[in-house]
């Protein structure tokens, strides 16, 4: 487990956009703006000190779990990974490529270091559950983390599990909503409007943030506060943008969703340039 400054998880979270935006648009598909979005919690769980894991022992009982609810976005995870010395990048540009095992949905019978097979959407937080509630049984003190997509909130399984989660007092459990304000049809908005999304959970009675999440200090600052919480489990609303940072360049493709649809070869290289 590394613990790195504000400014090296900044320069850290570009790298990972980069990587994002590289092995998509290699693949000639995948989800790179549902995945840019997250790119900062998931810097800051892999490499801002919360998260404790051995790359070279990725089944350690006492390691913290991360559970990619929206599993689409599993190249933001990929990436993180391989940073952190799971499997090389080399390897992740076979992303979606015939046999290759970092698949378009995370596939834990494939990989060493994924939680979960995630990808039908609602059922991730139903499966960190599952974790909080072994820890316990096992008397371990890992923790985990699960990333949900704000559409992936209209599932009716969600709230049955954000329910079940108040009632055993999982403190032990961090929900984060990655509300980039979009799904794969459109606006979450114009689709089943849920927001505001804290005061819905504070009333099944979850400790809750909302945070811009696209920026690290308040990402990091939101992480820390979770930590402390000891009585119930905790969420982060992370408000971010789909796409961030190069949501000017699929405006102007005329498409700021981008769902689904990986960089052209020239638009990639547009994206990594305003990376900086």
């Amino acid at each position: 487990m590394s613990k790195l400054s504000l400014d090296e998880l900044k320069s850290k979270a570009k790298v990972i956009r980069e990587l994002i935006i590289r092995i998509t648009t290699e693949a000639g598909s995948g989800h790179p703006t549902s995945s840019l979005s997250a790119a900062d919690v998931v810097t800051a769980l892999y490499f801002g000190g919360f998260m404790k894991f051995d790359p070279k022992k990725p089944a350690d009982p006492d390691r913290d779990r991360f559970v990619l609810s929206k599993g689409h976005a599993c190249p933001v995870l990929y990436s993180a990974m391989a940073e952190a010395g799971y499997f090389t990048v080399d390897e992740i540009m076979t992303l979606r490529k015939l046999g290759s095992p970092w698949e378009g949905h995370p596939n834990m019978r494939r990989l060493p270091g994924i939680e979960a097979s995630t990808g039908s959407l609602g059922q991730g937080l139903s499966i960190g559950i599952g974790h909080a509630l072994a820890a316990r049984i096992d008397g371990k003190s890992y923790h985990t983390y699960v990333m949900m997509g704000d559409g992936e909130m209209g599932e009716g399984q969600v709230w049955e599990a954000i329910a079940a989660a108040h009632k055993y007092a999982l403190n032990n459990l961090t929900a984060i909503i990655d509300q980039n304000g979009y799904q794969q049809t459109g606006a979450t908005k114009e689709v089943l409007d849920l927001t505001a999304f804290q005061p819905k959970l504070e009333a099944f009675g979850w400790h809750v943030q909302t945070i811009a999440g696209n920026d690290m200090a308040e990402v990091v600052k939101a992480l820390e506060t979770a930590n402390g919480i000891k009585d119930r489990p905790t969420c982060i609303v992370s408000r971010t943008q789909k796409g961030f940072p190069v949501v000017p360049l699929l405006e102007a493709e005329g498409d700021p969703n981008y769902h689904g649809k990986p960089f052209s070869k020239e638009l990639a290289k547009k994206a990594i340039a305003m990376l900086g």
